[in-house]
């Protein structure tokens, strides 16, 4: 699931519908703006950033991921996994409820049951509300037992075959749990009235506007003696101008803008990446590595008719780009030091196999360019035809430097700006042979990243854009799906992604980095790998 990632930006001031009594009180509204869009609240539908953000604060699942990528209970209290590794047991909480709702009789909300997740895993398998139905190859459905409910607090998953990520995947939203009642009254507006178990409820939306969540009185998470969620509501607007977005942040209208393209770093960095002294005062600067690799991907399969006549098809040529730009100073200077220069593998910092001392990756080397380029039959770029790169104009820039690059060694990259949606869709369609792309995790795996090079997850059906194939590395892939020891799992994953190294259907760019300038009256406001916004800790000191 490729995703754009999110940004949050601001504004908002929303119109209580609280007694008169309520009006008289200072209420908390943290307040963001998303320059994306929202297409659904339905957890179902959690295919993007945009939508993911609302959908944590209205849903829970079994289980959920801290900051540290520790996976923790949620409305499961506790689990237990069968010696074979197959069957999976969840034992619920009984204080859970979902939220009021008309749905339910009089209006109030009423307790979850495990059949309640049979239901709202079962609806997953359905194409038409939800792309989760490929996390679900790995269940046993035979007979449509994959999912089984034994009495009101215990719920058995069932597994074709041992599947090591398989508690990570559960922490994704897809795999909230949603009423039934819900689902029967809204049908497919359910996506525009969601109704779930959250530290936060829906209040309203106004599409391309606003959307407005209040807190849920009835939660069950505390924060020591203390129930959660702190804030009164969240508040959410969709100004797509960048500078007015951030103009509204400066002014302290919202409480948070987020992700580097959506930050004037001219305005508020040092050339470092600190925040100018005329700003420290008035908000912090949140840093931590992301689950997420940038990177130019080459379509490497002979097969195809945008191959047959390519250069790319040599992998000396590959190699020799992946030697020919400098991803330290592209960082430096392009990105004001946010993110790391990818020089190891495919897998980012933050994932425990990563290890740039084992796995070496590609660095500039002029003498390495000019030898491959030799190698191939192009010395000094002699005969080599052009190569068109396809970009979107986000990363123009970044295309640009890479060209100029590259040209150095008479590596003659042509650009092709294209539209995000068309870039996308002509990638998986295996219609342009030469793209940038980023790939974040949907869990915190090293196997996410390196399904997107397994033989069978070929594109249009799968995410391995560039087609690789390689029998070693597909037979590694599956011996780490199914590998319970941490030590021996984490030396396949360095080995696959050696190969990957010495094969280049990819040229990672750079590791990415959540960035997040946070208003000073912000307190509580973690930040995680994963880039997932928890809101239901965080305090707002009103001005």
């Amino acid at each position: 699931m490729h995703k754009t990632v999110y940004s949050f930006f601001i504004l908002l001031i929303i119109s209580s519908c609280s007694s008169s009594e309520e009006k008289k009180e200072t209420r908390t509204v943290f307040k963001y703006n998303e320059m994306g869009s929202v297409t659904s609240l339905d957890p179902a539908a959690a295919v993007s950033f945009e939508n993911i953000a609302l959908v944590n604060q209205l849903f829970n699942g079994f289980v959920q991921m801290n900051d540290s990528l520790q996976i923790e209970a949620c409305i499961a209290k506790l689990w237990t996994i069968s010696e074979d590794e197959m069957t999976y047991t969840f034992h619920l909480r009984d204080d859970v409820f979902f939220h009021d709702n008309k749905c339910f009789k009089n209006g109030k909300g009423r307790k979850v049951i495990a059949a309640d997740f049979v239901f709202s895993f079962n609806r997953l398998f359905d194409a038409k509300v939800s792309s989760a139905s490929t996390l679900l190859t790995f269940v046993d459905n035979e007979n449509n037992k994959a999912f089984e409910a034994l009495n009101d607090s215990t719920f058995l998953i069932h597994l074709k075959k041992p599947f090591v990520p398989f508690l990570g995947i559960l922490t994704m939203k897809y795999f909230s749990v949603v009423p039934k009642e819900a689902i029967a009254l809204y049908a497919e507006d359910f996506r525009i009235n969601p109704v779930g178990t959250g530290p936060f409820k829906f209040k309203m939306w106004e599409e391309g506007s606003k959307i407005v969540l209040l807190k849920n009185d009835n939660y069950f998470e505390y924060d020591k003696k203390n129930r959660l969620p702190y804030l009164d509501a969240v508040a959410v607007t969709f100004i797509k101008d960048r500078e007015t977005s951030f103009l509204n942040f400066l002014k302290g209208a919202t409480d948070i803008v987020s992700g580097i393209d959506a930050i004037n770093t001219d305005e508020v960095l040092t050339p470092e990446g600190i925040i100018n002294d005329e700003y420290k005062n008035k908000f912090t600067l949140q840093t931590t590595p992301f689950l997420k690799t940038d990177y130019l991907g080459f379509v490497i399969d002979e097969e195809l008719a945008v191959v047959k006549n390519s250069p790319l098809k040599i992998k000396e040529i590959r190699k020799a780009i992946n030697y020919g730009f400098d991803r330290k100073k592209m960082v430096q200077y392009l990105r004001k030091n946010l993110g790391i220069p990818a020089t190891a593998g495919f897998i980012p910092p933050g994932l425990p196999s990563y290890n740039s001392s084992i796995v070496k990756g590609y660095d500039y080397n002029p003498d390495k360019v000019r030898a491959l380029l030799a190698e191939a039959g192009f010395a000094n770029g002699k005969g080599l035809p052009d190569i068109m790169l396809a970009t979107s104009e986000q990363y123009l820039e970044l295309a640009e430097y890479i060209q100029s690059q590259l040209s150095e060694f008479g590596i003659k990259i042509k650009i092709d700006v294209q539209k995000p949606s068309v870039l996308s869709e002509n990638a998986a369609n295996s219609k342009i042979n030469f793209f940038r792309k980023s790939w974040v995790a949907d869990y915190a795996d090293e196997e996410n990243f390196l399904s997107l090079f397994y033989s069978k997850n070929k594109s249009p059906k799968g995410f391995n854009y560039t087609h690789y194939d390689n029998a070693a590395f597909d037979l590694l892939y599956e011996k780490s799906r199914e590998e319970l020891n941490d030590s021996v799992r984490y030396f396949y994953y360095r080995e696959m992604d050696k190969l990957l190294i010495e094969d280049a259907p990819v040229a990672p760019l750079y590791y990415d980095e959540v960035v997040r300038l946070v208003q000073n009256n912000i307190s509580g406001l973690t930040i995680n790998t994963m880039n997932l916004l928890g809101l239901k800790r965080v305090k707002k000191e009103n001005k």
